[in-house]
């Protein structure tokens, strides 16, 4: 009889790790778990939530408290997935509902009681670049490719070639909220579809015409919305080809839902209960960026926002840092003092990695956001030396990051906001992922680092050390070596009173 136990014996056991991603998504949630080995990612678990986050966002921008719990019970589910998984091999992103809800911060922070992983919202344009990297990962068409992912409150538009993209847009119309405006009480008349494909058209008369102009070879269709519609058309009597939808079977399945009359009537081979309320607001969307589009067929891909955070999740599998490029635009198309931002880079890291362990702050996320602050602090210059701090804050809130998450940004910009000059305590906002404490430790660094290289100059400052104990702070110099540095000194002496808002104490000789 064989000996079952050692047949594995001889079998090459190589590294694998095991990663997560959440889609915190307006319809649904998605959740996949995969493995990452040799290069390659296996999925191994998926979890679908069906929240409808969307339907509980008012006209007054503010997240009802029934959305809320939904959200969070949701979450509580999720969070039984993921016992055992370390932070740094989750990634959680949200999108369009928590993005617009005026009171998201209040979801975020109920979240923290139940779901011990950090949210992250993202900008409608990041959504877009990480749908585009889980397609591109997993569809290898040759030449450029239009990527639509309609989503539960926004619908995305890419175009790409290879691990590329193009051009990224988010727009406002998605199969839950078009739902609420255009489908009220399940009513599926054709004034109701015209209304809603109207509305969609006018949406996209902002990219039309560009997107047309760059041109695709492939149109790919993600999301379970568009999964939907093209598994309903493959019931028609269609010459389509298998996993595709052309622009005459939206039509016709546009007729069949007004022929119904109402969603509860829908009964259409292959239409879940759950998806009943939304498919005409769905299909509303498609037909309009079917017809401003010029589309004739479009073929579905399984992967899309969840897939690209994984495929992101691991370095090796990275096509580049999509952050140091985004930083490195920023950094060209606002003339930076390269020379000056590695000064301070340079310092703030010196600073950093002697007060790190004391401070708590040890955390490879943190060194990142206080690097890229380092080297954009000054992306505002190009506008007014005056208020510089202001500029650079107003630039880095603004303009689009790709590669960081809407937190991210946010904090960025505050950094930069206060890397120089009075700190005003009430104008710092309130972060989910990071205590205040943090924010404010941070803080400190880069003014340190600005503060030690205001003179601009190489080979100006001497050997130092710096030290921390609860909130204070000391500088060691040389000794003696202020005494012939009266401007130094009293700049020194001035951000000790600055820095009293923040309630630190900066000691120096």
């Amino acid at each position: 009889m064989p000996n079952v136990n050692s047949a594995f014996d001889s079998v090459e056991v190589r590294d694998s790790s095991k990663v997560a991603a959440l889609d915190i998504g307006s319809n649904s949630f998605h959740l996949v778990v995969a493995r990452i080995v040799a290069g390659s990612v296996q999925i191994l678990h998926r979890v679908k939530q069906k929240v409808r986050l969307a339907d509980g966002l008012g006209k007054d921008g503010v997240l009802s408290e029934e959305a809320i719990q939904r959200g969070l019970q949701t979450l509580e589910v999720i969070a039984e997935s993921l016992q055992g998984f370390e932070p740094e091999n989750v990634r959680v992103v949200a999108t369009y509902t928590l993005r617009k809800a005026k009171n998201a911060k209040d979801f975020l922070k109920a979240a923290k009681s139940v779901f011990p992983f950090p949210i992250e919202v993202i900008a409608g344009v990041e959504e877009a670049r990480l749908i585009y990297q889980g397609v591109a990962h997993t569809n290898h068409q040759q030449g450029q490719r239009l990527i639509v992912d309609i989503g539960g409150g926004s619908t995305e538009f890419i175009i790409g070639e290879a691990f590329e993209p193009k051009i990224l847009r988010s727009l406002q119309m998605g199969c839950v909220s078009y739902t609420n405006r255009f489908f009220k009480n399940g009513e599926l008349k054709p004034k109701n579809f015209l209304k809603a494909i109207t509305s969609a058209q006018q949406e996209l008369e902002m990219i039309d015409k560009q997107y047309r102009q760059l041109g695709w070879k492939t149109c790919i269709g993600t999301s379970g919305t568009i999964k939907v519609i093209i598994e309903l058309a493959s019931h028609l009597d269609s010459t389509t080809p298998e996993n595709c939808v052309s622009k005459s079977d939206l039509y016709a399945l546009m007729d069949l839902c007004c022929d119904a009359g109402n969603s509860e009537n829908l009964k259409l081979e292959g239409l879940s209960i759950d998806r009943q309320p939304v498919l005409a607001a769905g299909l509303s969307i498609l037909i309009a960026v079917f017809n401003n589009l010029k589309i004739e067929t479009m073929e579905f891909s399984t992967a899309a926002l969840r897939e690209g955070v994984l495929y992101e999740m691991e370095d090796h599998l990275q096509q580049l840092d999509i952050r140091e490029r985004s930083a490195q635009s920023l950094a060209t198309r606002y003339d930076v003092d390269v020379e000056q931002a590695k000064r301070v880079l340079n310092t703030t890291m010196t600073l950093y990695q002697e007060c790190k362990k004391t401070w708590k702050i040890d955390n490879k996320e943190l060194k990142s956001l206080l690097e890229w602050a380092a080297l954009l602090h000054e992306v505002g210059l190009q506008i007014n030396t005056r208020g510089i701090q202001r500029h650079s804050a107003y630039i880095l809130q603004n303009i689009e990051l790709p590669g960081f998450g809407q937190e991210q940004q946010n904090l960025l910009a505050t950094l930069v906001r206060f890397h120089r000059k009075k700190i005003r305590v009430d104008e710092i906002p309130e972060f989910t992922i990071l205590g205040q404490e943090q924010v404010h430790k941070l803080m400190t660094l880069l003014r340190l680092g600005v503060l030690l290289n205001i003179k601009r100059q190489d080979n100006i400052l001497p050997e130092f050390s710096i030290t921390t104990k609860g909130e204070t702070v000391t500088l060691k110099l040389p000794e003696n070596w202020l005494q012939n540095k009266p401007v130094f000194s009293a700049d020194l002496e001035r951000e000790c009173n600055y820095l009293k808002e923040l309630d630190f104490t900066l000691e120096y000789n």
